[in-house]
């Protein structure tokens, strides 16, 4: 019981700092400007990370690969802790266990990513940050759309991009329960 409530914070905290670094890396392969808002919370939260890793890391294809491996690094933390509680599964699995689990963060911030999409084109299209969270989505949802044509006038894309995001979700389930379902 005790453990379960420590493994809830430590995901919660570190999964929410890794999505942060993982928009990050994101904003930058979909070259995309943030609000100054946005701008400021994930730079201020992150640069005390990704400032000196980058002078280790370079940014190679014009993406900041300092903010993925930072992700990683956090995953790692993260996974190596509960495995040292625990010691459920093999320490050579921790690697994998982390990149799993950045994987499903990835999956978790593309699933929120799509949620708001959704969200501001039925309250309000014309939002702020709405133009933000679409050109974040469309590198996802433009090859979807250029196969699924609109049906009577719905661009049906989000569901299916959706649908696509949780089997992937499952599946990185079922692969991480080979190594240790209790950690992720």
């Amino acid at each position: 019981m005790l453990y379960n409530l420590f493994s809830l914070v430590l995901d919660t905290v570190t999964g929410l700092f890794a999505g942060v670094l993982l928009l990050r890396f994101w904003m930058q392969i979909v070259r995309v400007r943030p609000p100054q808002p946005v701008a400021q919370f994930t730079f201020q939260l992150t640069d005390w990370l990704v400032k000196p890793m980058r002078r280790v890391i370079p940014g190679v294809g014009g993406f900041d690969w300092a903010s993925f491996v930072g992700a990683y690094l956090i995953a790692l933390l993260c996974t190596a802790i509960k495995v040292w509680i625990l010691l459920t599964t093999l320490p050579s699995a921790v690697f994998l266990l982390a990149l799993i689990s950045v994987a499903q963060w990835i999956i978790y911030g593309w699933t929120a990513l799509l949620i708001l999409e959704v969200i501001f084109s039925w309250v309000n299209p014309h939002a702020p940050l709405a133009p933000f969270v679409r050109a974040l989505n469309d590198p996802l949802l433009k090859p979807i759309r250029q196969i699924v044509p609109l049906l009577g006038g719905l661009d049906i894309s989000p569901m299916i991009l959706f649908l696509l995001l949780q089997v992937a979700s499952k599946a990185l389930m079922y692969v991480s329960g080979s190594f240790g379902s209790l950690l992720i």
